[in-house]
């Protein structure tokens, strides 16, 4: 078998000087630019919260949807919500196109005629180069898919992307947060959208009650041998009123410690296959809503952390990639 040819100091040059390969290094490299996301809301609800597979949502899962991000702007078209998430940039240098990001619950939970109009305003915009769905793997019946086959032999000189909350590949740990849907159903969805040569991000959660490293490291190991081209780490946030705050603070679980999670984050990247673009390496917690960790809201310090002691231990993505196989 082939070693792996990358090395310390060494990476290939379009990861940019960094230990991985982010988001970043890969549309600088694919589009000459940075592009920003622009998250809008689209108006969807999610089945695990209209009674079709529960009514609570995921237990993580704020009212917002995991859209707290969100351009707050419901009366507003997919093309205004872009252009007042554009405005928030302006004090930023920034390239000029951006992503729509349809974050805000399902975003496939909808009849198609609706969703054609939704991403179709969204790909029409001059300054979108593409748009990015996040939805669920069990929300992509055959009708929707022959959609984003539509759209993208439509608009060949945009991309679109489609965001699968896996966050786990454990039943049990599936079962306690609500997922909803077996693990059978994202493999099939991720060839299914391999078969239309559709990018998928996958959300991965981490520090889920129960779980251990490995056990986390087993999710990593599947994903290298699925059809991913990008992932997001998401450390598990606590948030007010959520089913997930309740049982912290009855005690049934600790969050992890900034130490912890420099430390898991990094053993994920040396096991992760290169060829993966890293999209997140921490999350944001709206602050008005974070319970725990309180330190999760210093990101630069997250991740300044994280690349130096990459750097200090002499490691990189996909450095372990060989000895797990």
């Amino acid at each position: 078998m082939q070693s792996n040819p990358i090395s310390a100091n060494n990476y290939p040059s379009f990861w940019l000087d960094k230990p991985y390969y982010s988001l970043n290094a890969y549309c600088r490299k694919t589009f000459h630019e940075k592009l920003y996301r622009i998250a809008v809301d689209a108006g969807m609800t999610c089945p695990n919260r209209d009674g079709t597979l529960d009514t609570r949502g995921c237990i993580f899962c704020s009212a917002g949807g995991s859209g707290d991000f969100a351009v707050k702007t419901e009366d507003l078209s997919v093309a205004q919500q872009i252009d007042a998430g554009v405005s928030l940039f302006h004090e930023k240098r920034t390239g000029s196109r951006f992503i729509a990001y349809f974050q805000a619950y399902t975003n496939t939970y909808a009849p198609v005629s609706r969703l054609r109009f939704l991403y179709m305003q969204a790909l029409k915009e001059p300054k979108v180069a593409g748009i990015s769905i996040a939805t669920r793997p069990d929300c992509l019946p055959p009708d929707v898919l022959a959609l984003l086959a539509e759209l993208k032999a439509a608009f060949p000189d945009k991309f679109i992307w489609i965001e699968l909350g896996l966050q786990t590949i454990h039943e049990q740990s599936a079962a306690y947060i609500r997922r909803g849907y077996p693990l059978s159903c994202f493999i099939q969805a991720a060839a299914e959208l391999a078969r239309l040569q559709i990018p998928l991000i996958v959300h991965v959660i981490l520090g889920l009650p129960g779980e251990t490293t490995n056990q986390m490291y087993e999710t990593i190991r599947l994903l290298n041998l699925q059809p991913v081209s990008g992932i997001k780490l998401q450390l598990l946030h606590v948030l007010e009123n959520t089913d997930l705050a309740a049982d912290y603070i009855a005690g049934k679980f600790q969050v992890l410690s900034f130490d912890t999670y420099v430390n898991l984050v990094i053993g994920i990247l040396e096991r992760l296959s290169p060829r993966i673009v890293i999209h997140r390496l921490t999350g944001d917690g709206p602050k008005n809503l974070l319970i725990a960790p309180k330190w999760s809201l210093d990101k630069r310090k997250v991740l300044n952390t994280i690349h130096h002691e990459m750097r200090v231990r002499n490691v990189w993505q996909g450095k372990r990639l060989e000895e797990e196989r």
